[in-house]
């Protein structure tokens, strides 16, 4: 207030001018230069991320439609019968083909070329991948066990031919194949598990019935085994080797008479059957007619005078034919019998039951 009381109206101070104002002006541009060259780069950096995978991608679908094209060519040259220039487009498209999505048929069909060409090792490696890529491919587990059953790698080719079987339970060949495949490695349960299998794919085929009748004989299963063997000749007629085994089964179960009408019906479809005319003199041995059974197993020698089994089954006929009711043995008859066991050994050393004939020989020839 002033002394007379009126109010002092003191004047605004003049504002000086502040610096920093041009300062911030300044900032602000520099930031915004900034921030643009920022954006700048990172639109450079991503353009040029995105053409390198571009690229690469492209060079990957490039190289995927180049595998392709070569598995393509591989298969028109084998048509050709090019396989090795097919051969090496395969393993071309192999390597070529990241997705894998022509590996197993490459190697498929890399498998049926090698088998081809006779290298069996290398198609059972081709098979082999083929079916770790592919395990559900019939085909591939069922070439693979041809493969191996040609190198006689029976165990292995028993396997891929089980595994095929999984996968086509109605396959006819597949059965009979793992079942020869089992016989072949003694595993004579699962041998006839895949018999039967084969069997009731098709009741009708006799190869599968004659084969069932081995396993059954095997398995000492003789009842069977004639059954088997009876259905084999009713489809395939008179089979001589069919017939020699269901007369050896009949032996077996001691049916000597039905043996023998089997034998002779042989012996006169095929008068040269040495097998027949052997398992005759055994039969004719049995039912007690001696001069029968020397002269079967004569023709046995006749046909084949290797025939080691033959002749010592001559040698007992001999013995039997020369004892007298005095219990002495004819001179004659007896060193013959010798002659025909020790001939029997001179062809077969190691012939079963080897030292019971030795002992047959020591006791005969004093």
């Amino acid at each position: 207030m002033c002394g007379d009381g009126n109010p002092r109206i003191i004047p605004a101070k003049k504002r000086e001018p502040d610096m920093s104002d041009g300062d911030n002006s300044v900032k602000t541009e520099s930031s915004k230069k900034i921030a643009k060259a920022n954006y700048l780069s990172c639109v450079i950096y991503y353009f040029w991320l995105f053409s390198l995978l571009f690229f690469f991608g492209c060079n990957q679908q490039q190289g995927q439609d180049k595998a392709g094209d070569l598995f393509v060519d591989a298969v028109m040259l084998k048509e050709l019968e090019k396989n090795e220039v097919a051969v090496e487009r395969l393993n071309s498209a192999i390597k070529l083909d990241k997705s894998r999505s022509f590996q197993a048929p490459a190697y498929s069909l890399l498998g049926e070329i090698y088998m081809e060409m006779g290298r069996y090792e290398e198609s059972a490696a081709a098979y082999a991948k083929a079916t770790q890529l592919d395990r559900s491919s019939f085909n591939d587990f069922f070439s693979l066990g041809k493969v191996y059953e040609a190198m006689k790698q029976f165990p292995s080719a028993a396997h891929a031919y089980a595994r095929a079987c999984g996968i086509d339970r109605n396959h006819l060949e597949a059965h009979i194949s793992a079942a020869k495949c089992y016989y072949k490695i003694k595993d004579y349960d699962r041998a006839l598990s895949y018999g039967r299998g084969a069997e009731r794919i098709d009741p009708d085929v006799s190869e599968v019935q004659n084969m069932l009748g081995e396993i059954y004989v095997l398995k000492k299963d003789y009842e069977q085994a004639i059954h088997s063997y009876k259905r084999s000749l009713e489809i395939d007629g008179h089979n001589p080797d069919v017939m020699v085994s269901l007369a050896v089964a009949y032996l077996s179960m001691n049916q000597n008479e039905a043996a023998k009408e089997v034998l002779e019906a042989v012996v006169q479809i095929q008068p040269d059957n040495n097998t027949a005319y052997k398992h005759l003199g055994y039969c004719y041995l049995r039912l007690k007619d001696i001069d029968k059974s020397i002269g079967s197993y004569n023709k046995a020698i006749e046909i084949d005078e290797n025939d080691w089994d033959a002749r010592r089954g001559l040698g007992v006929a001999y013995i039997l034919k020369g004892t007298n009711e005095d219990g002495s043995i004819d001179e004659q008859l007896r060193a013959e019998a010798v002659r025909q066991w020790q001939r029997s050994l001179e062809i077969k050393p190691d012939q079963p039951n080897r030292e019971g004939l030795l002992k047959y020989i020591r006791v005969f020839a004093k």
